[in-house]
């Protein structure tokens, strides 16, 4: 679970700090880390009522029939796709950085997608899910290195403990930390593959409160001695040699991480067009050739995405925004709210969990609309300065 979920959303929170303050991110940090850890539980106790539930796309359609189903489908795909552009323009990102803008960013993005397409053209899963263990380890080594560094070259050891940003600024910095903690997609599957479902609040709890205190210690620590202009990707903020050292280690997450979102996407796809058919076991050229073909189609829309969003921070906010939002925190409260309908006033704990679910799913209205928003003038305000769509400009 853990490989799964912590990837490249740690290196946007030391930004989210500076912009936040201390104070206020490290309660929005353990705030929202509560928080999912409770719509996380809720996704656990969903499995144990409907079994037959193994993706959030089946949940959604208890929740609302198929159309809620198909919906929810394609929110999932298209969630995946931007995830694939953001590993996408972190690869061009590391490339600059390690070549010193050797040559057009264009040019790197575009080796990153055709190394991350050949990597997922088998379809066997199998053969590439185990590398999740060397994708986290090489975000955690590479985030380590990073906070060593500059703890001892301290760039700039100022810190504040409450700022006062904008909304808009205040809003992205917080999207930063909701995709932070944006696991939930994966929960009901993992919780299909252990011996024991009911055993899934141990390894939630586990989870939580490792990811929780890893994004506190790289936020807090990176902040403490980076300072207000912290970069974000935070491997950045570090002397050009220790950030070519660390993007050099984290290639392991940058691609195999999004290799392996690539693969869940297109399996997805591939089981809506051919369930039912002898095309989901045959081994055929018909049958690689439309794999073939998904997965291309797949990671030309996230190179596309990665060209036309080229900032770092505004790609993972408008993810989470539109998708991590739902995902997170609306489905649940949803969720929630079916598998307790009739019993909302039966107890003073019923209540609390009532009002407590009829928030999490207002929540997520605002985190999306509010976030889009914040995005969406973020994105603009950047494209009519230094970072316009498709440049070749340096984005390191």
């Amino acid at each position: 679970m853990i490989a799964q979920s912590v990837s490249l959303g740690v290196l946007s929170l030391p930004s989210s700090m500076a912009v936040l303050g201390l104070v206020p991110g490290c309660i929005i940090i353990v705030g929202i880390g509560a928080l999912t850890t409770y719509t996380g539980y809720v996704v656990g106790q969903f499995k144990l009522r409907y079994p037959q539930v193994h993706n959030m796309a089946d949940a959604a359609e208890i929740l609302g029939g198929p159309w809620c189903r198909e919906i929810t489908n394609v929110a999932q795909v298209l969630c995946f796709i931007f995830l694939m552009g953001a590993h996408v323009l972190t690869f061009s990102i590391m490339m600059n950085t390690l070549t010193n803008h050797g040559t057009c960013t264009i040019v790197f993005s575009v080796v990153g997608t055709i190394l991350c397409f050949v990597l997922t053209l088998s379809r066997r899963l199998e053969e590439v899910s185990y590398l999740g263990i060397i994708s986290s380890l090489s975000i955690f080594t590479a985030v380590m290195i990073t906070m060593i560094a500059i703890g001892i070259e301290m760039p700039d050891p100022r810190t504040y403990a409450i700022t006062h940003p904008t909304l808009m600024n205040g809003f992205s910095a917080t999207l930063n930390i909701v995709l932070a903690y944006s696991g939930h997609m994966s929960f009901f599957s993992f919780q299909s593959e252990l011996a024991d479902p009911r055993d899934y609040p141990k390894a939630l709890i586990a989870f939580q409160v490792t990811d929780t205190s890893l994004y506190l210690v790289t936020a807090i620590v990176i902040y403490r001695y980076a300072g207000p202009n912290v970069l974000s990707p935070a491997l950045l903020s570090a002397s050009e040699l220790v950030s070519k050292i660390a993007f050099g280690i984290s290639i392991g997450t940058i691609v195999i991480a999004g290799v392996v979102i690539c693969h869940v996407g297109a399996k997805c796809i591939y089981v809506r067009m051919f369930r039912g058919t002898h095309m989901m076991s045959e081994r055929s050229f018909r049958s690689y050739g439309s794999w073939v073909l998904i997965t291309f189609i797949m990671w030309v829309i996230a190179w596309l995405i990665a060209n036309a969003i080229p900032v770092f921070n505004d790609l993972l906010n408008m993810i989470a925004a539109a998708f991590c939002s739902w995902f997170s925190f609306g489905l649940e409260g949803l969720f929630w709210l079916k598998m307790n309908r009739g019993q909302y006033l039966s107890s003073k704990r019923k209540m609390g969990l009532t009002a407590l679910n009829i928030f999490l799913v207002a929540l997520c209205c605002l985190i999306c609309g509010m976030g889009l928003w914040a995005t969406g003038t973020s994105i603009r305000i950047n494209a009519q300065n230094a970072h316009k769509p498709f440049s070749c400009a340096n984005n390191a």
